[in-house]
């Protein structure tokens, strides 16, 4: 099978070293593998996606010397394909309606019992104050969530997947205690109707045959999420690669407002693309 990974960054403002450091890391993987590197636009979030993030995301990739197969999947044309998933989820009777907002789920949340962790991979862990609804009694404004009691329970072998670490790579099994426990019912439809990132990435991967998910090591504990879903929709699961973060002088990972490390900014400094990768991948 071909190597197929993907880049899928969301246009809510510029690249920065860190999405340098990834787009870069899984193209080069590719490479190595004679595969594919793909390109695909998160922009599920409609109020903060802008056009103009995205050509500079389109500008700053070319600028650093990466190219991609045509089209580009962006996530806000696949609306009806994350319905259809939601429905199946729906019919195996996995999925709940939410009316809390997050000072719901905080102050339910207030008191968590000793030893039982407060937040996950998703946020605050939901406290499942909503969990007794049905989807009958759904109203506008709700959001769905994946009921994780169920899930562990509809799920018939065990939860593995592979994870190819930068050192060594092993082949991980997910309990079902820590998945209720630890992770609990994760949000797969937003109180705007929009599906969420769990569902989204999970089947933008299956519909673009990806076989290794390259990110960072931020998004580690959400990929138990994601093959739980990937396995409860009967889809392969992927190899994944998490890599580690790219932070600046305090240690922290960079984030979109770090303003001085965006490419825009480094490009106009003087800085080459060259000079970007050489930094990157130095030796430390």
């Amino acid at each position: 099978m071909t190597f197929r990974t993907r880049f899928a960054p969301s246009p809510t403002g510029p690249l920065h070293l860190g999405h340098a450091y990834s787009a870069l890391y899984g193209h080069r993987l590719a490479e190595a593998k004679n595969g594919l590197w793909l390109l695909r636009i998160d922009d599920l979030d409609h109020s903060r996606s802008k056009p103009e993030w995205t050509q500079k995301i389109f500008d700053d990739l070319h600028w650093l010397g990466l190219a991609w197969p045509k089209p580009v999947r962006f996530q806000s044309q696949e609306t009806d394909t994350y319905q259809t998933a939601l429905d199946a989820l729906a019919r195996a009777g996995l999925i709940y309606p939410c009316c809390c907002n997050r000072a719901d789920i905080a102050q339910a949340a207030a008191a968590p019992q000793e030893g039982v962790p407060e937040f996950g991979p998703d946020g605050r862990i939901y406290p499942g104050t909503c969990r007794h609804r049905c989807l009958s009694q759904a109203r506008p404004g709700d959001a769905l969530r994946l009921d994780m009691r169920k899930a562990v329970k509809a799920l018939q072998k065990p939860v593995t997947y592979e994870e190819f670490g930068e050192q060594h790579s092993k082949r991980i099994t997910l309990k079902a205690e820590a998945l209720i426990a630890q992770v609990g019912d994760v949000v797969l439809r937003r109180k705007d109707q929009g599906a969420a990132y769990h569902l989204a990435v999970v089947i933008d991967d299956d519909a673009q045959n990806i076989t290794d998910v390259v990110r960072g090591a931020d998004l580690n504990a959400a990929t138990q999420i994601h093959v739980v879903l990937q396995q409860l929709l009967n889809i392969p699961t992927p190899r994944y690669h998490h890599h580690s973060l790219i932070r600046d002088e305090t240690g922290k990972r960079l984030a979109k407002r770090s303003d001085s490390k965006a490419l825009s900014s480094l490009r106009k400094a003087g800085h080459s693309a060259q000079d970007i990768t050489e930094h990157l991948f130095s030796a430390p």
